[in-house]
């Protein structure tokens, strides 16, 4: 434990400066694969998107008996059914694709659910969503996720400069872009949850970068002389600590529900949990290593300190 101690108390020395060529390779790539897995594969979008009927029953019995369930429903030719559990362990939640037809079409298979499972059954809810929603709900969110990236970037470009506003949109949509290539690569469901996980990430990733850039323009002005990439080192150095618990923390409870949330939440607690590691890594290898490729202004409030004087810890 005594490393740990010291690593909290003492600002580290790694050279994140020179890792950063490194850094930017690997962004690239995983960029690029994500563009290539959503031109290719496209997102599993969820009944929110795609349209569908959604059934919550309540099971008489203690336990709900998902395997028998799901034998007995998807022998009704009403396509590929998904049955989960939430809340209880005799609640189900049963997921339906949109019948060919009107109306009425969605109807039937809402009665011949309730056939094929009997009388035993409590019917709490059903829902059907239209196509034409489902679309709107895309567009919604594409408009959503699109305006929060530019938002983000226009606070930090006014709170800070345009080269540090260029840094955190840069970073926002690598996380952004990474995590729906996450979502893509293997198939797991797109619903609506999980596109407040995606908007949620974004403001997570934010919060560090803005932490390190603060850290970063104090040292721009209270160390005139430093070459700008010991200014980027010495801040993420300082920063680390702060990154690295905020982010341990975090990710412990979003692993808490990713394990024991069950299926409602299980989208939005992978998504979470990539969010927090990618968005670490950005603001670490991307967000503060950019500034040294856009040279943002220097304060000129402070020399640097003399050779082997140690710079003063915040």
């Amino acid at each position: 434990m005594r490393p740990l101690f010291v690593f909290l108390r003492e600002p580290p020395h790694i050279p994140f400066v020179k890792l950063h060529t490194l850094g930017f390779i690997i962004s690239i790539l995983l960029t690029l694969a994500s563009i290539g897995l959503l031109a290719t594969r496209g997102l599993n979008f969820g009944i929110d998107f795609r349209g569908g009927i959604v059934m919550e029953v309540k099971v008489a019995t203690p336990a709900a008996d998902l395997e028998g369930m799901r034998t007995t429903l998807n022998g009704l030719g009403l396509g590929e059914v998904s049955l989960q559990s939430f809340g209880a362990p005799n609640d189900v939640l049963i997921r339906l694709p949109r019948q060919p037809g009107d109306d009425a079409a969605q109807q039937k298979g809402v009665e011949t659910v309730r056939t094929a499972l009997g009388s035993s059954f409590e019917y709490r809810r059903t829902e059907v969503v239209g196509p034409k929603v489902g679309g709107e709900l895309i567009q919604a969110g594409e408009i959503a996720t699109v305006l929060a990236i530019l938002a983000i970037a226009a606070y930090v470009w006014f709170r800070f400069e345009w080269q540090f506003g260029l840094g955190a949109i840069v970073s926002t949509f690598h996380d952004v872009i990474t995590t729906l290539g996450l979502f893509s690569l293997l198939q797991l469901e797109f619903n609506l949850t999980t596109l407040a996980a995606i908007l949620t990430i974004a403001g997570y990733s934010i919060n560090d970068t803005v932490v390190i850039y603060d850290r970063v323009r104090e040292t721009l002005r209270k160390f005139k002389t430093m070459p700008l990439d010991g200014v980027v080192d010495l801040s993420l150095n300082e920063t680390l600590s702060r990154t690295v618990l905020t982010s341990s923390v975090t990710a412990v409870a979003v692993l808490a529900l990713l394990l024991f949330g069950g299926e409602v939440i299980r989208g939005f607690s992978a998504a979470m949990l990539w969010g927090i590691i990618i968005g670490t890594y950005s603001s670490l290898f991307i967000a503060a290593p950019l500034l040294l490729h856009v040279r943002p202004r220097r304060g000129n409030e402070k020399a640097a300190p003399a050779a082997g004087a140690k710079p003063t810890k915040a």
